[in-house]
């Protein structure tokens, strides 16, 4: 009898996921995207019939969009599907992700009898693949109802803009709103968003924030391997095997603390001031819309279990009192100096801190007497 009954099934799955190379946590967390993403109702195509509508309004949105900016915007269009969407997801998050796998160095000899170095080397090889496993799940339930990546306001690497119409019509119909009132306000905020999260400097700003807080993105992996051994050390290995997902049970977001006060301050300034250009555009085209902007508001704070754990992948919250303040903050400055004024979030050093959420004339004085104003 092998001292260690499990030895040859981890010795398959290592040499698993050798064979499938560094990418292997990144496809599986495709394949599960997908799946998730295809839902019950199969993740149909936009509908023909709507779609032209939502293509005409494009060039109107993106000048005007344009305008506030100060600055051009492309108005290319991508009407599409949930499926679509998730894969974009995660062609976004990647290069944010990676960093937090953290080098995967060869797994060490395993010595015989030694279930604890067994285990050490289970979470180094495994570990990444459930982070796979977890990103692809979460990036599934993401696009459920979000209608762009607007709905998370994160680093791009490309300046693609991805409405799923079907998402923005259910949205409609639910709320008794007229179709082509939700459809402005959804391309001005993608438009708005693309533009500045594609900027190098609002991007280099944001991933500085993100990387202070990797440390508590990395203490995720650091609970896979504690609750590995304690699997092992309570003999019920089996049962992982049996269903490796109950690893990723009790994960949680990270604690509150300064990493994570700032990012929340400044990706809910970002969010809040997309949606107040969306709300401004949307009404000189076709008028006051109170009735889409409550909806809008009511929308967020509803079941959007996705998008809260979208975010909460990197230690940012959707919920709470820092998105009230987030609002209250543009709609003051908007106020007194115009929508325009937040052209500064194009600028590395635009973004609002945790202390200005408080201060808006702050941020103002600051941003404007910046030397790369």
């Amino acid at each position: 009898m092998t001292q260690n009954p499990f030895g040859e099934i981890f010795g398959d799955i290592f040499s698993l996921l050798g064979r499938q190379g560094p990418d292997a946590w990144y496809q599986a967390a495709q394949q599960l995207a997908v799946s998730v993403a295809r839902g019950e109702d199969g993740d149909p195509n936009p509908s023909p019939v709507e779609r032209p509508r939502l293509e005409e309004f494009a060039p109107l949105v993106a000048r005007h969009v344009a305008t506030l900016l100060g600055t051009d915007v492309h108005p290319s269009l991508e009407v599409t599907n949930r499926t679509a969407l998730t894969l974009a997801a995660l062609a976004q998050w990647r290069p944010l992700l990676e960093p937090l796998l953290g080098a995967s160095d060869a797994a060490p000899a395993l010595p015989d009898g030694d279930e604890g170095a067994l285990v050490a080397q289970m979470a180094a090889t495994v570990g990444p693949l459930f982070t796979g496993f977890q990103t692809g799940s979460v990036a599934g339930h993401f696009s459920e109802r979000a209608w762009s990546l607007a709905a998370l306001a994160l680093p791009r690497v490309d300046g693609r803009h991805l409405i799923v119409l079907n998402n923005l019509t259910a949205f409609a119909d639910a709320w008794s709103l007229g179709h082509d009132e939700v459809y402005v306000f959804a391309l001005a905020q993608e438009f708005v968003a693309s533009r500045v999260l594609t900027q190098p400097g609002t991007g280099d700003a944001l991933r500085a924030l993100l990387l202070d807080a990797a440390g508590e993105a990395r203490a995720v992996q650091g609970d896979i391997l504690g609750r590995l051994q304690s699997l092992a050390d309570g003999g019920d290995l089996a049962a992982l095997m049996n269903d490796p997902s109950s690893l990723l049970e009790g994960l949680e977001v990270p604690d509150d603390s300064p990493a994570t006060r700032a990012i929340n301050a400044a990706t809910a300034v970002l969010t809040a001031y997309f949606n107040a250009v969306a709300q401004s555009v949307t009404e000189s085209l076709l008028g006051p819309r109170p009735a889409l902007a409550e909806a809008v508001l009511r929308h967020r704070l509803g079941d959007a279990r996705g998008e809260d754990a979208a975010a909460a992948l990197f230690g940012i919250s959707l919920q709470g009192p820092h998105v009230d303040e987030a609002v209250r903050f543009v709609a003051t400055l908007a106020a007194a100096h115009g929508l325009e004024v937040f052209g500064a979030l194009l600028r590395v050093d635009g973004l609002a801190t945790e202390a200005e959420l408080d201060e808006p004339e702050a941020w103002f004085e600051r941003v404007t007497t910046s030397p790369l104003a």
